[in-house]
């Protein structure tokens, strides 16, 4: 329910704005006086502030740069009686949202502050979208069909059903986290309203409690200004803890205390402010670990553990690679206007084996990297990078051997490593001589006479 603020000195006007606003479904309350005005609005999330320009001892301009002072964010609108339009007009350069002349009719408030309030809430959520920086709709898609994937589309779409329900996603950098909690925002009923994310390992202590709860003006040096928090201006939609496992003991205390009571308190603050948001925190620590190693609470940890979400690595879901493949070259190939159509069997093979410690993360960069470095309609193995086809040669020796008692023939061993090695390089090149050549450091003509030696199949230049 929207709070808004009645600053006149006549009983009868604010009487009346107050009886039309509670009918309308707004919660209004009313002063005539101006140090109380500023006074509530430095401490209350204020929606609207309806402000007369004449209060008999103090000009409404004034106050109205006061209030702009203590909450550069706050709207007000100015009321004005005849002959002081002009007054009003100044009043809108110093930031008023607009003004209505008295007398005035119900009708006329009721459209004015209707639109007043989606403004406000249109702003507010321009500054969500500020904060989410430049993150994509499209780029958050969760590609696969695999059975672990599957898992978690269900999971997301139960959870996404119950609105309060705290969700715990747990799984390695680079696996689709903030993917899973955009998810589950999307389809709840919450998706109206913001999605605000934060980094929790990004920040120092003091940092992070500012960002999280907001700070009065004057609650510390710099302090200038009163600031609304992010759990506070997600108020109605979803605040997404990213590396939770990175705060804080004194922070996590406070947030414990939000989870449990639905209330913050702003640093620097006097009363306590209710808030109604679905929390989704993520991590890639082992926070049982964690807390064995007294760096995470643990009854933190059991009321974020409502839901818990577990996002496998992608070498957990190998089958997910072709899907994703495609999905990235033909959004790269749009993006850089190349003409790539296509993967070959055998870079398709590499890319499956390769072991993707960067899980999805990693496969994007690597596709982009890619399309920006070729042009060719399909993608063949020599385009991969190093690591991807088992990186430069190794100096030491890759394997171990036993010597039976019985002896052994140096010769043939020899010949069967090198006969295996050129046979893995083949396949590496789709047979390509000159590429293999490059491969195994070995002259052309030498590798040639190898391949005769062994009956190995080899491809045309």
């Amino acid at each position: 329910m929207e709070k808004i603020l009645i600053v006149d000195d006549e009983a009868f006007i604010r009487e009346n704005l107050e009886r039309i606003l509670a009918d309308d479904g707004y919660r209004p309350f009313s002063t005539d006086s101006s140090e109380e005005a500023v006074r509530r609005v430095s401490e209350e999330e204020i929606d609207l502030v309806l402000l007369d320009l004449n209060l008999g001892h103090r000009s409404g301009l004034d106050v109205l740069r006061e209030l702009r002072e203590v909450d550069p964010e706050v709207l007000v609108i100015i009321i004005t009686g005849y002959g002081t339009v002009e007054s009003a007009v100044e009043a809108l350069k110093l930031g008023a949202y607009d003004y209505i002349k008295k007398p005035f009719k119900a009708d006329a408030i009721h459209l004015i502050v209707k639109l007043a309030l989606e403004t406000q809430n249109l702003r507010r959520e321009v500054r969500h979208l500020k904060r989410e920086g430049s993150a994509q709709f499209g780029e958050t898609d969760m590609i696969g069909s695999s059975p672990q994937l599957l898992q978690v589309f269900h999971q997301i779409q139960e959870v996404a059903k119950h609105e309060h329900a705290t969700v715990l996603i747990t799984g390695e950098s680079g696996t689709g986290k903030e993917l899973v909690a955009r998810a589950i925002h999307q389809l709840s009923s919450r998706k109206e309203r913001p999605f605000v994310e934060i980094n929790c390992g990004s920040l120092p202590f003091n940092l992070l409690e500012t960002e999280l709860f907001g700070h009065e003006r004057g609650a510390f040096t710099d302090a200038k200004n009163r600031k609304i928090g992010l759990i506070e201006e997600s108020n109605g939609g979803t605040v997404f803890l990213d590396e939770i496992g990175e705060m804080g003991l004194n922070l996590q205390v406070k947030l414990l205390r939000v989870l449990e009571d639905r209330k913050i308190r702003r640093l620097g603050g006097v009363r306590n402010i209710d808030i109604d948001v679905r929390v989704i925190a993520a991590t890639n620590r082992d926070l049982k670990q964690a807390i064995d190693d007294r760096e995470f609470r643990e009854d933190l940890y059991y009321r974020l553990n409502v839901f818990p979400i577990h996002m496998p690595p992608l070498r957990e879901r190998r089958e997910d690679i072709p899907q994703l493949l495609d999905h990235f070259f033909k959004r790269f190939s749009r993006e850089f206007n190349k003409a790539i159509r296509d993967v070959s069997r055998p870079a398709i093979d590499l890319l499956m084996r390769y072991h993707w410690p960067g899980n999805v993360r990693e496969l994007r960069n690597v596709v982009e990297r890619i399309c920006i470095m070729h042009n060719a309609e399909v993608i063949t193995p020599e385009m991969l990078p190093r690591e991807i086809w088992g990186g430069p040669p190794r100096r030491e020796v890759p394997f171990s051997f036993e010597i039976p008692p019985e002896g052994i023939v140096v010769e043939e061993i020899i010949n069967q490593v090198e006969k295996d090695l050129i046979s893995k390089a083949l396949a590496i090149t789709g047979g390509n001589v000159a590429k293999t050549s490059r491969l195994l450091n070995l002259p052309r003509g030498t590798l040639r006479y190898k391949l005769e030696k062994y009956q190995l199949a080899e491809q045309e230049d």
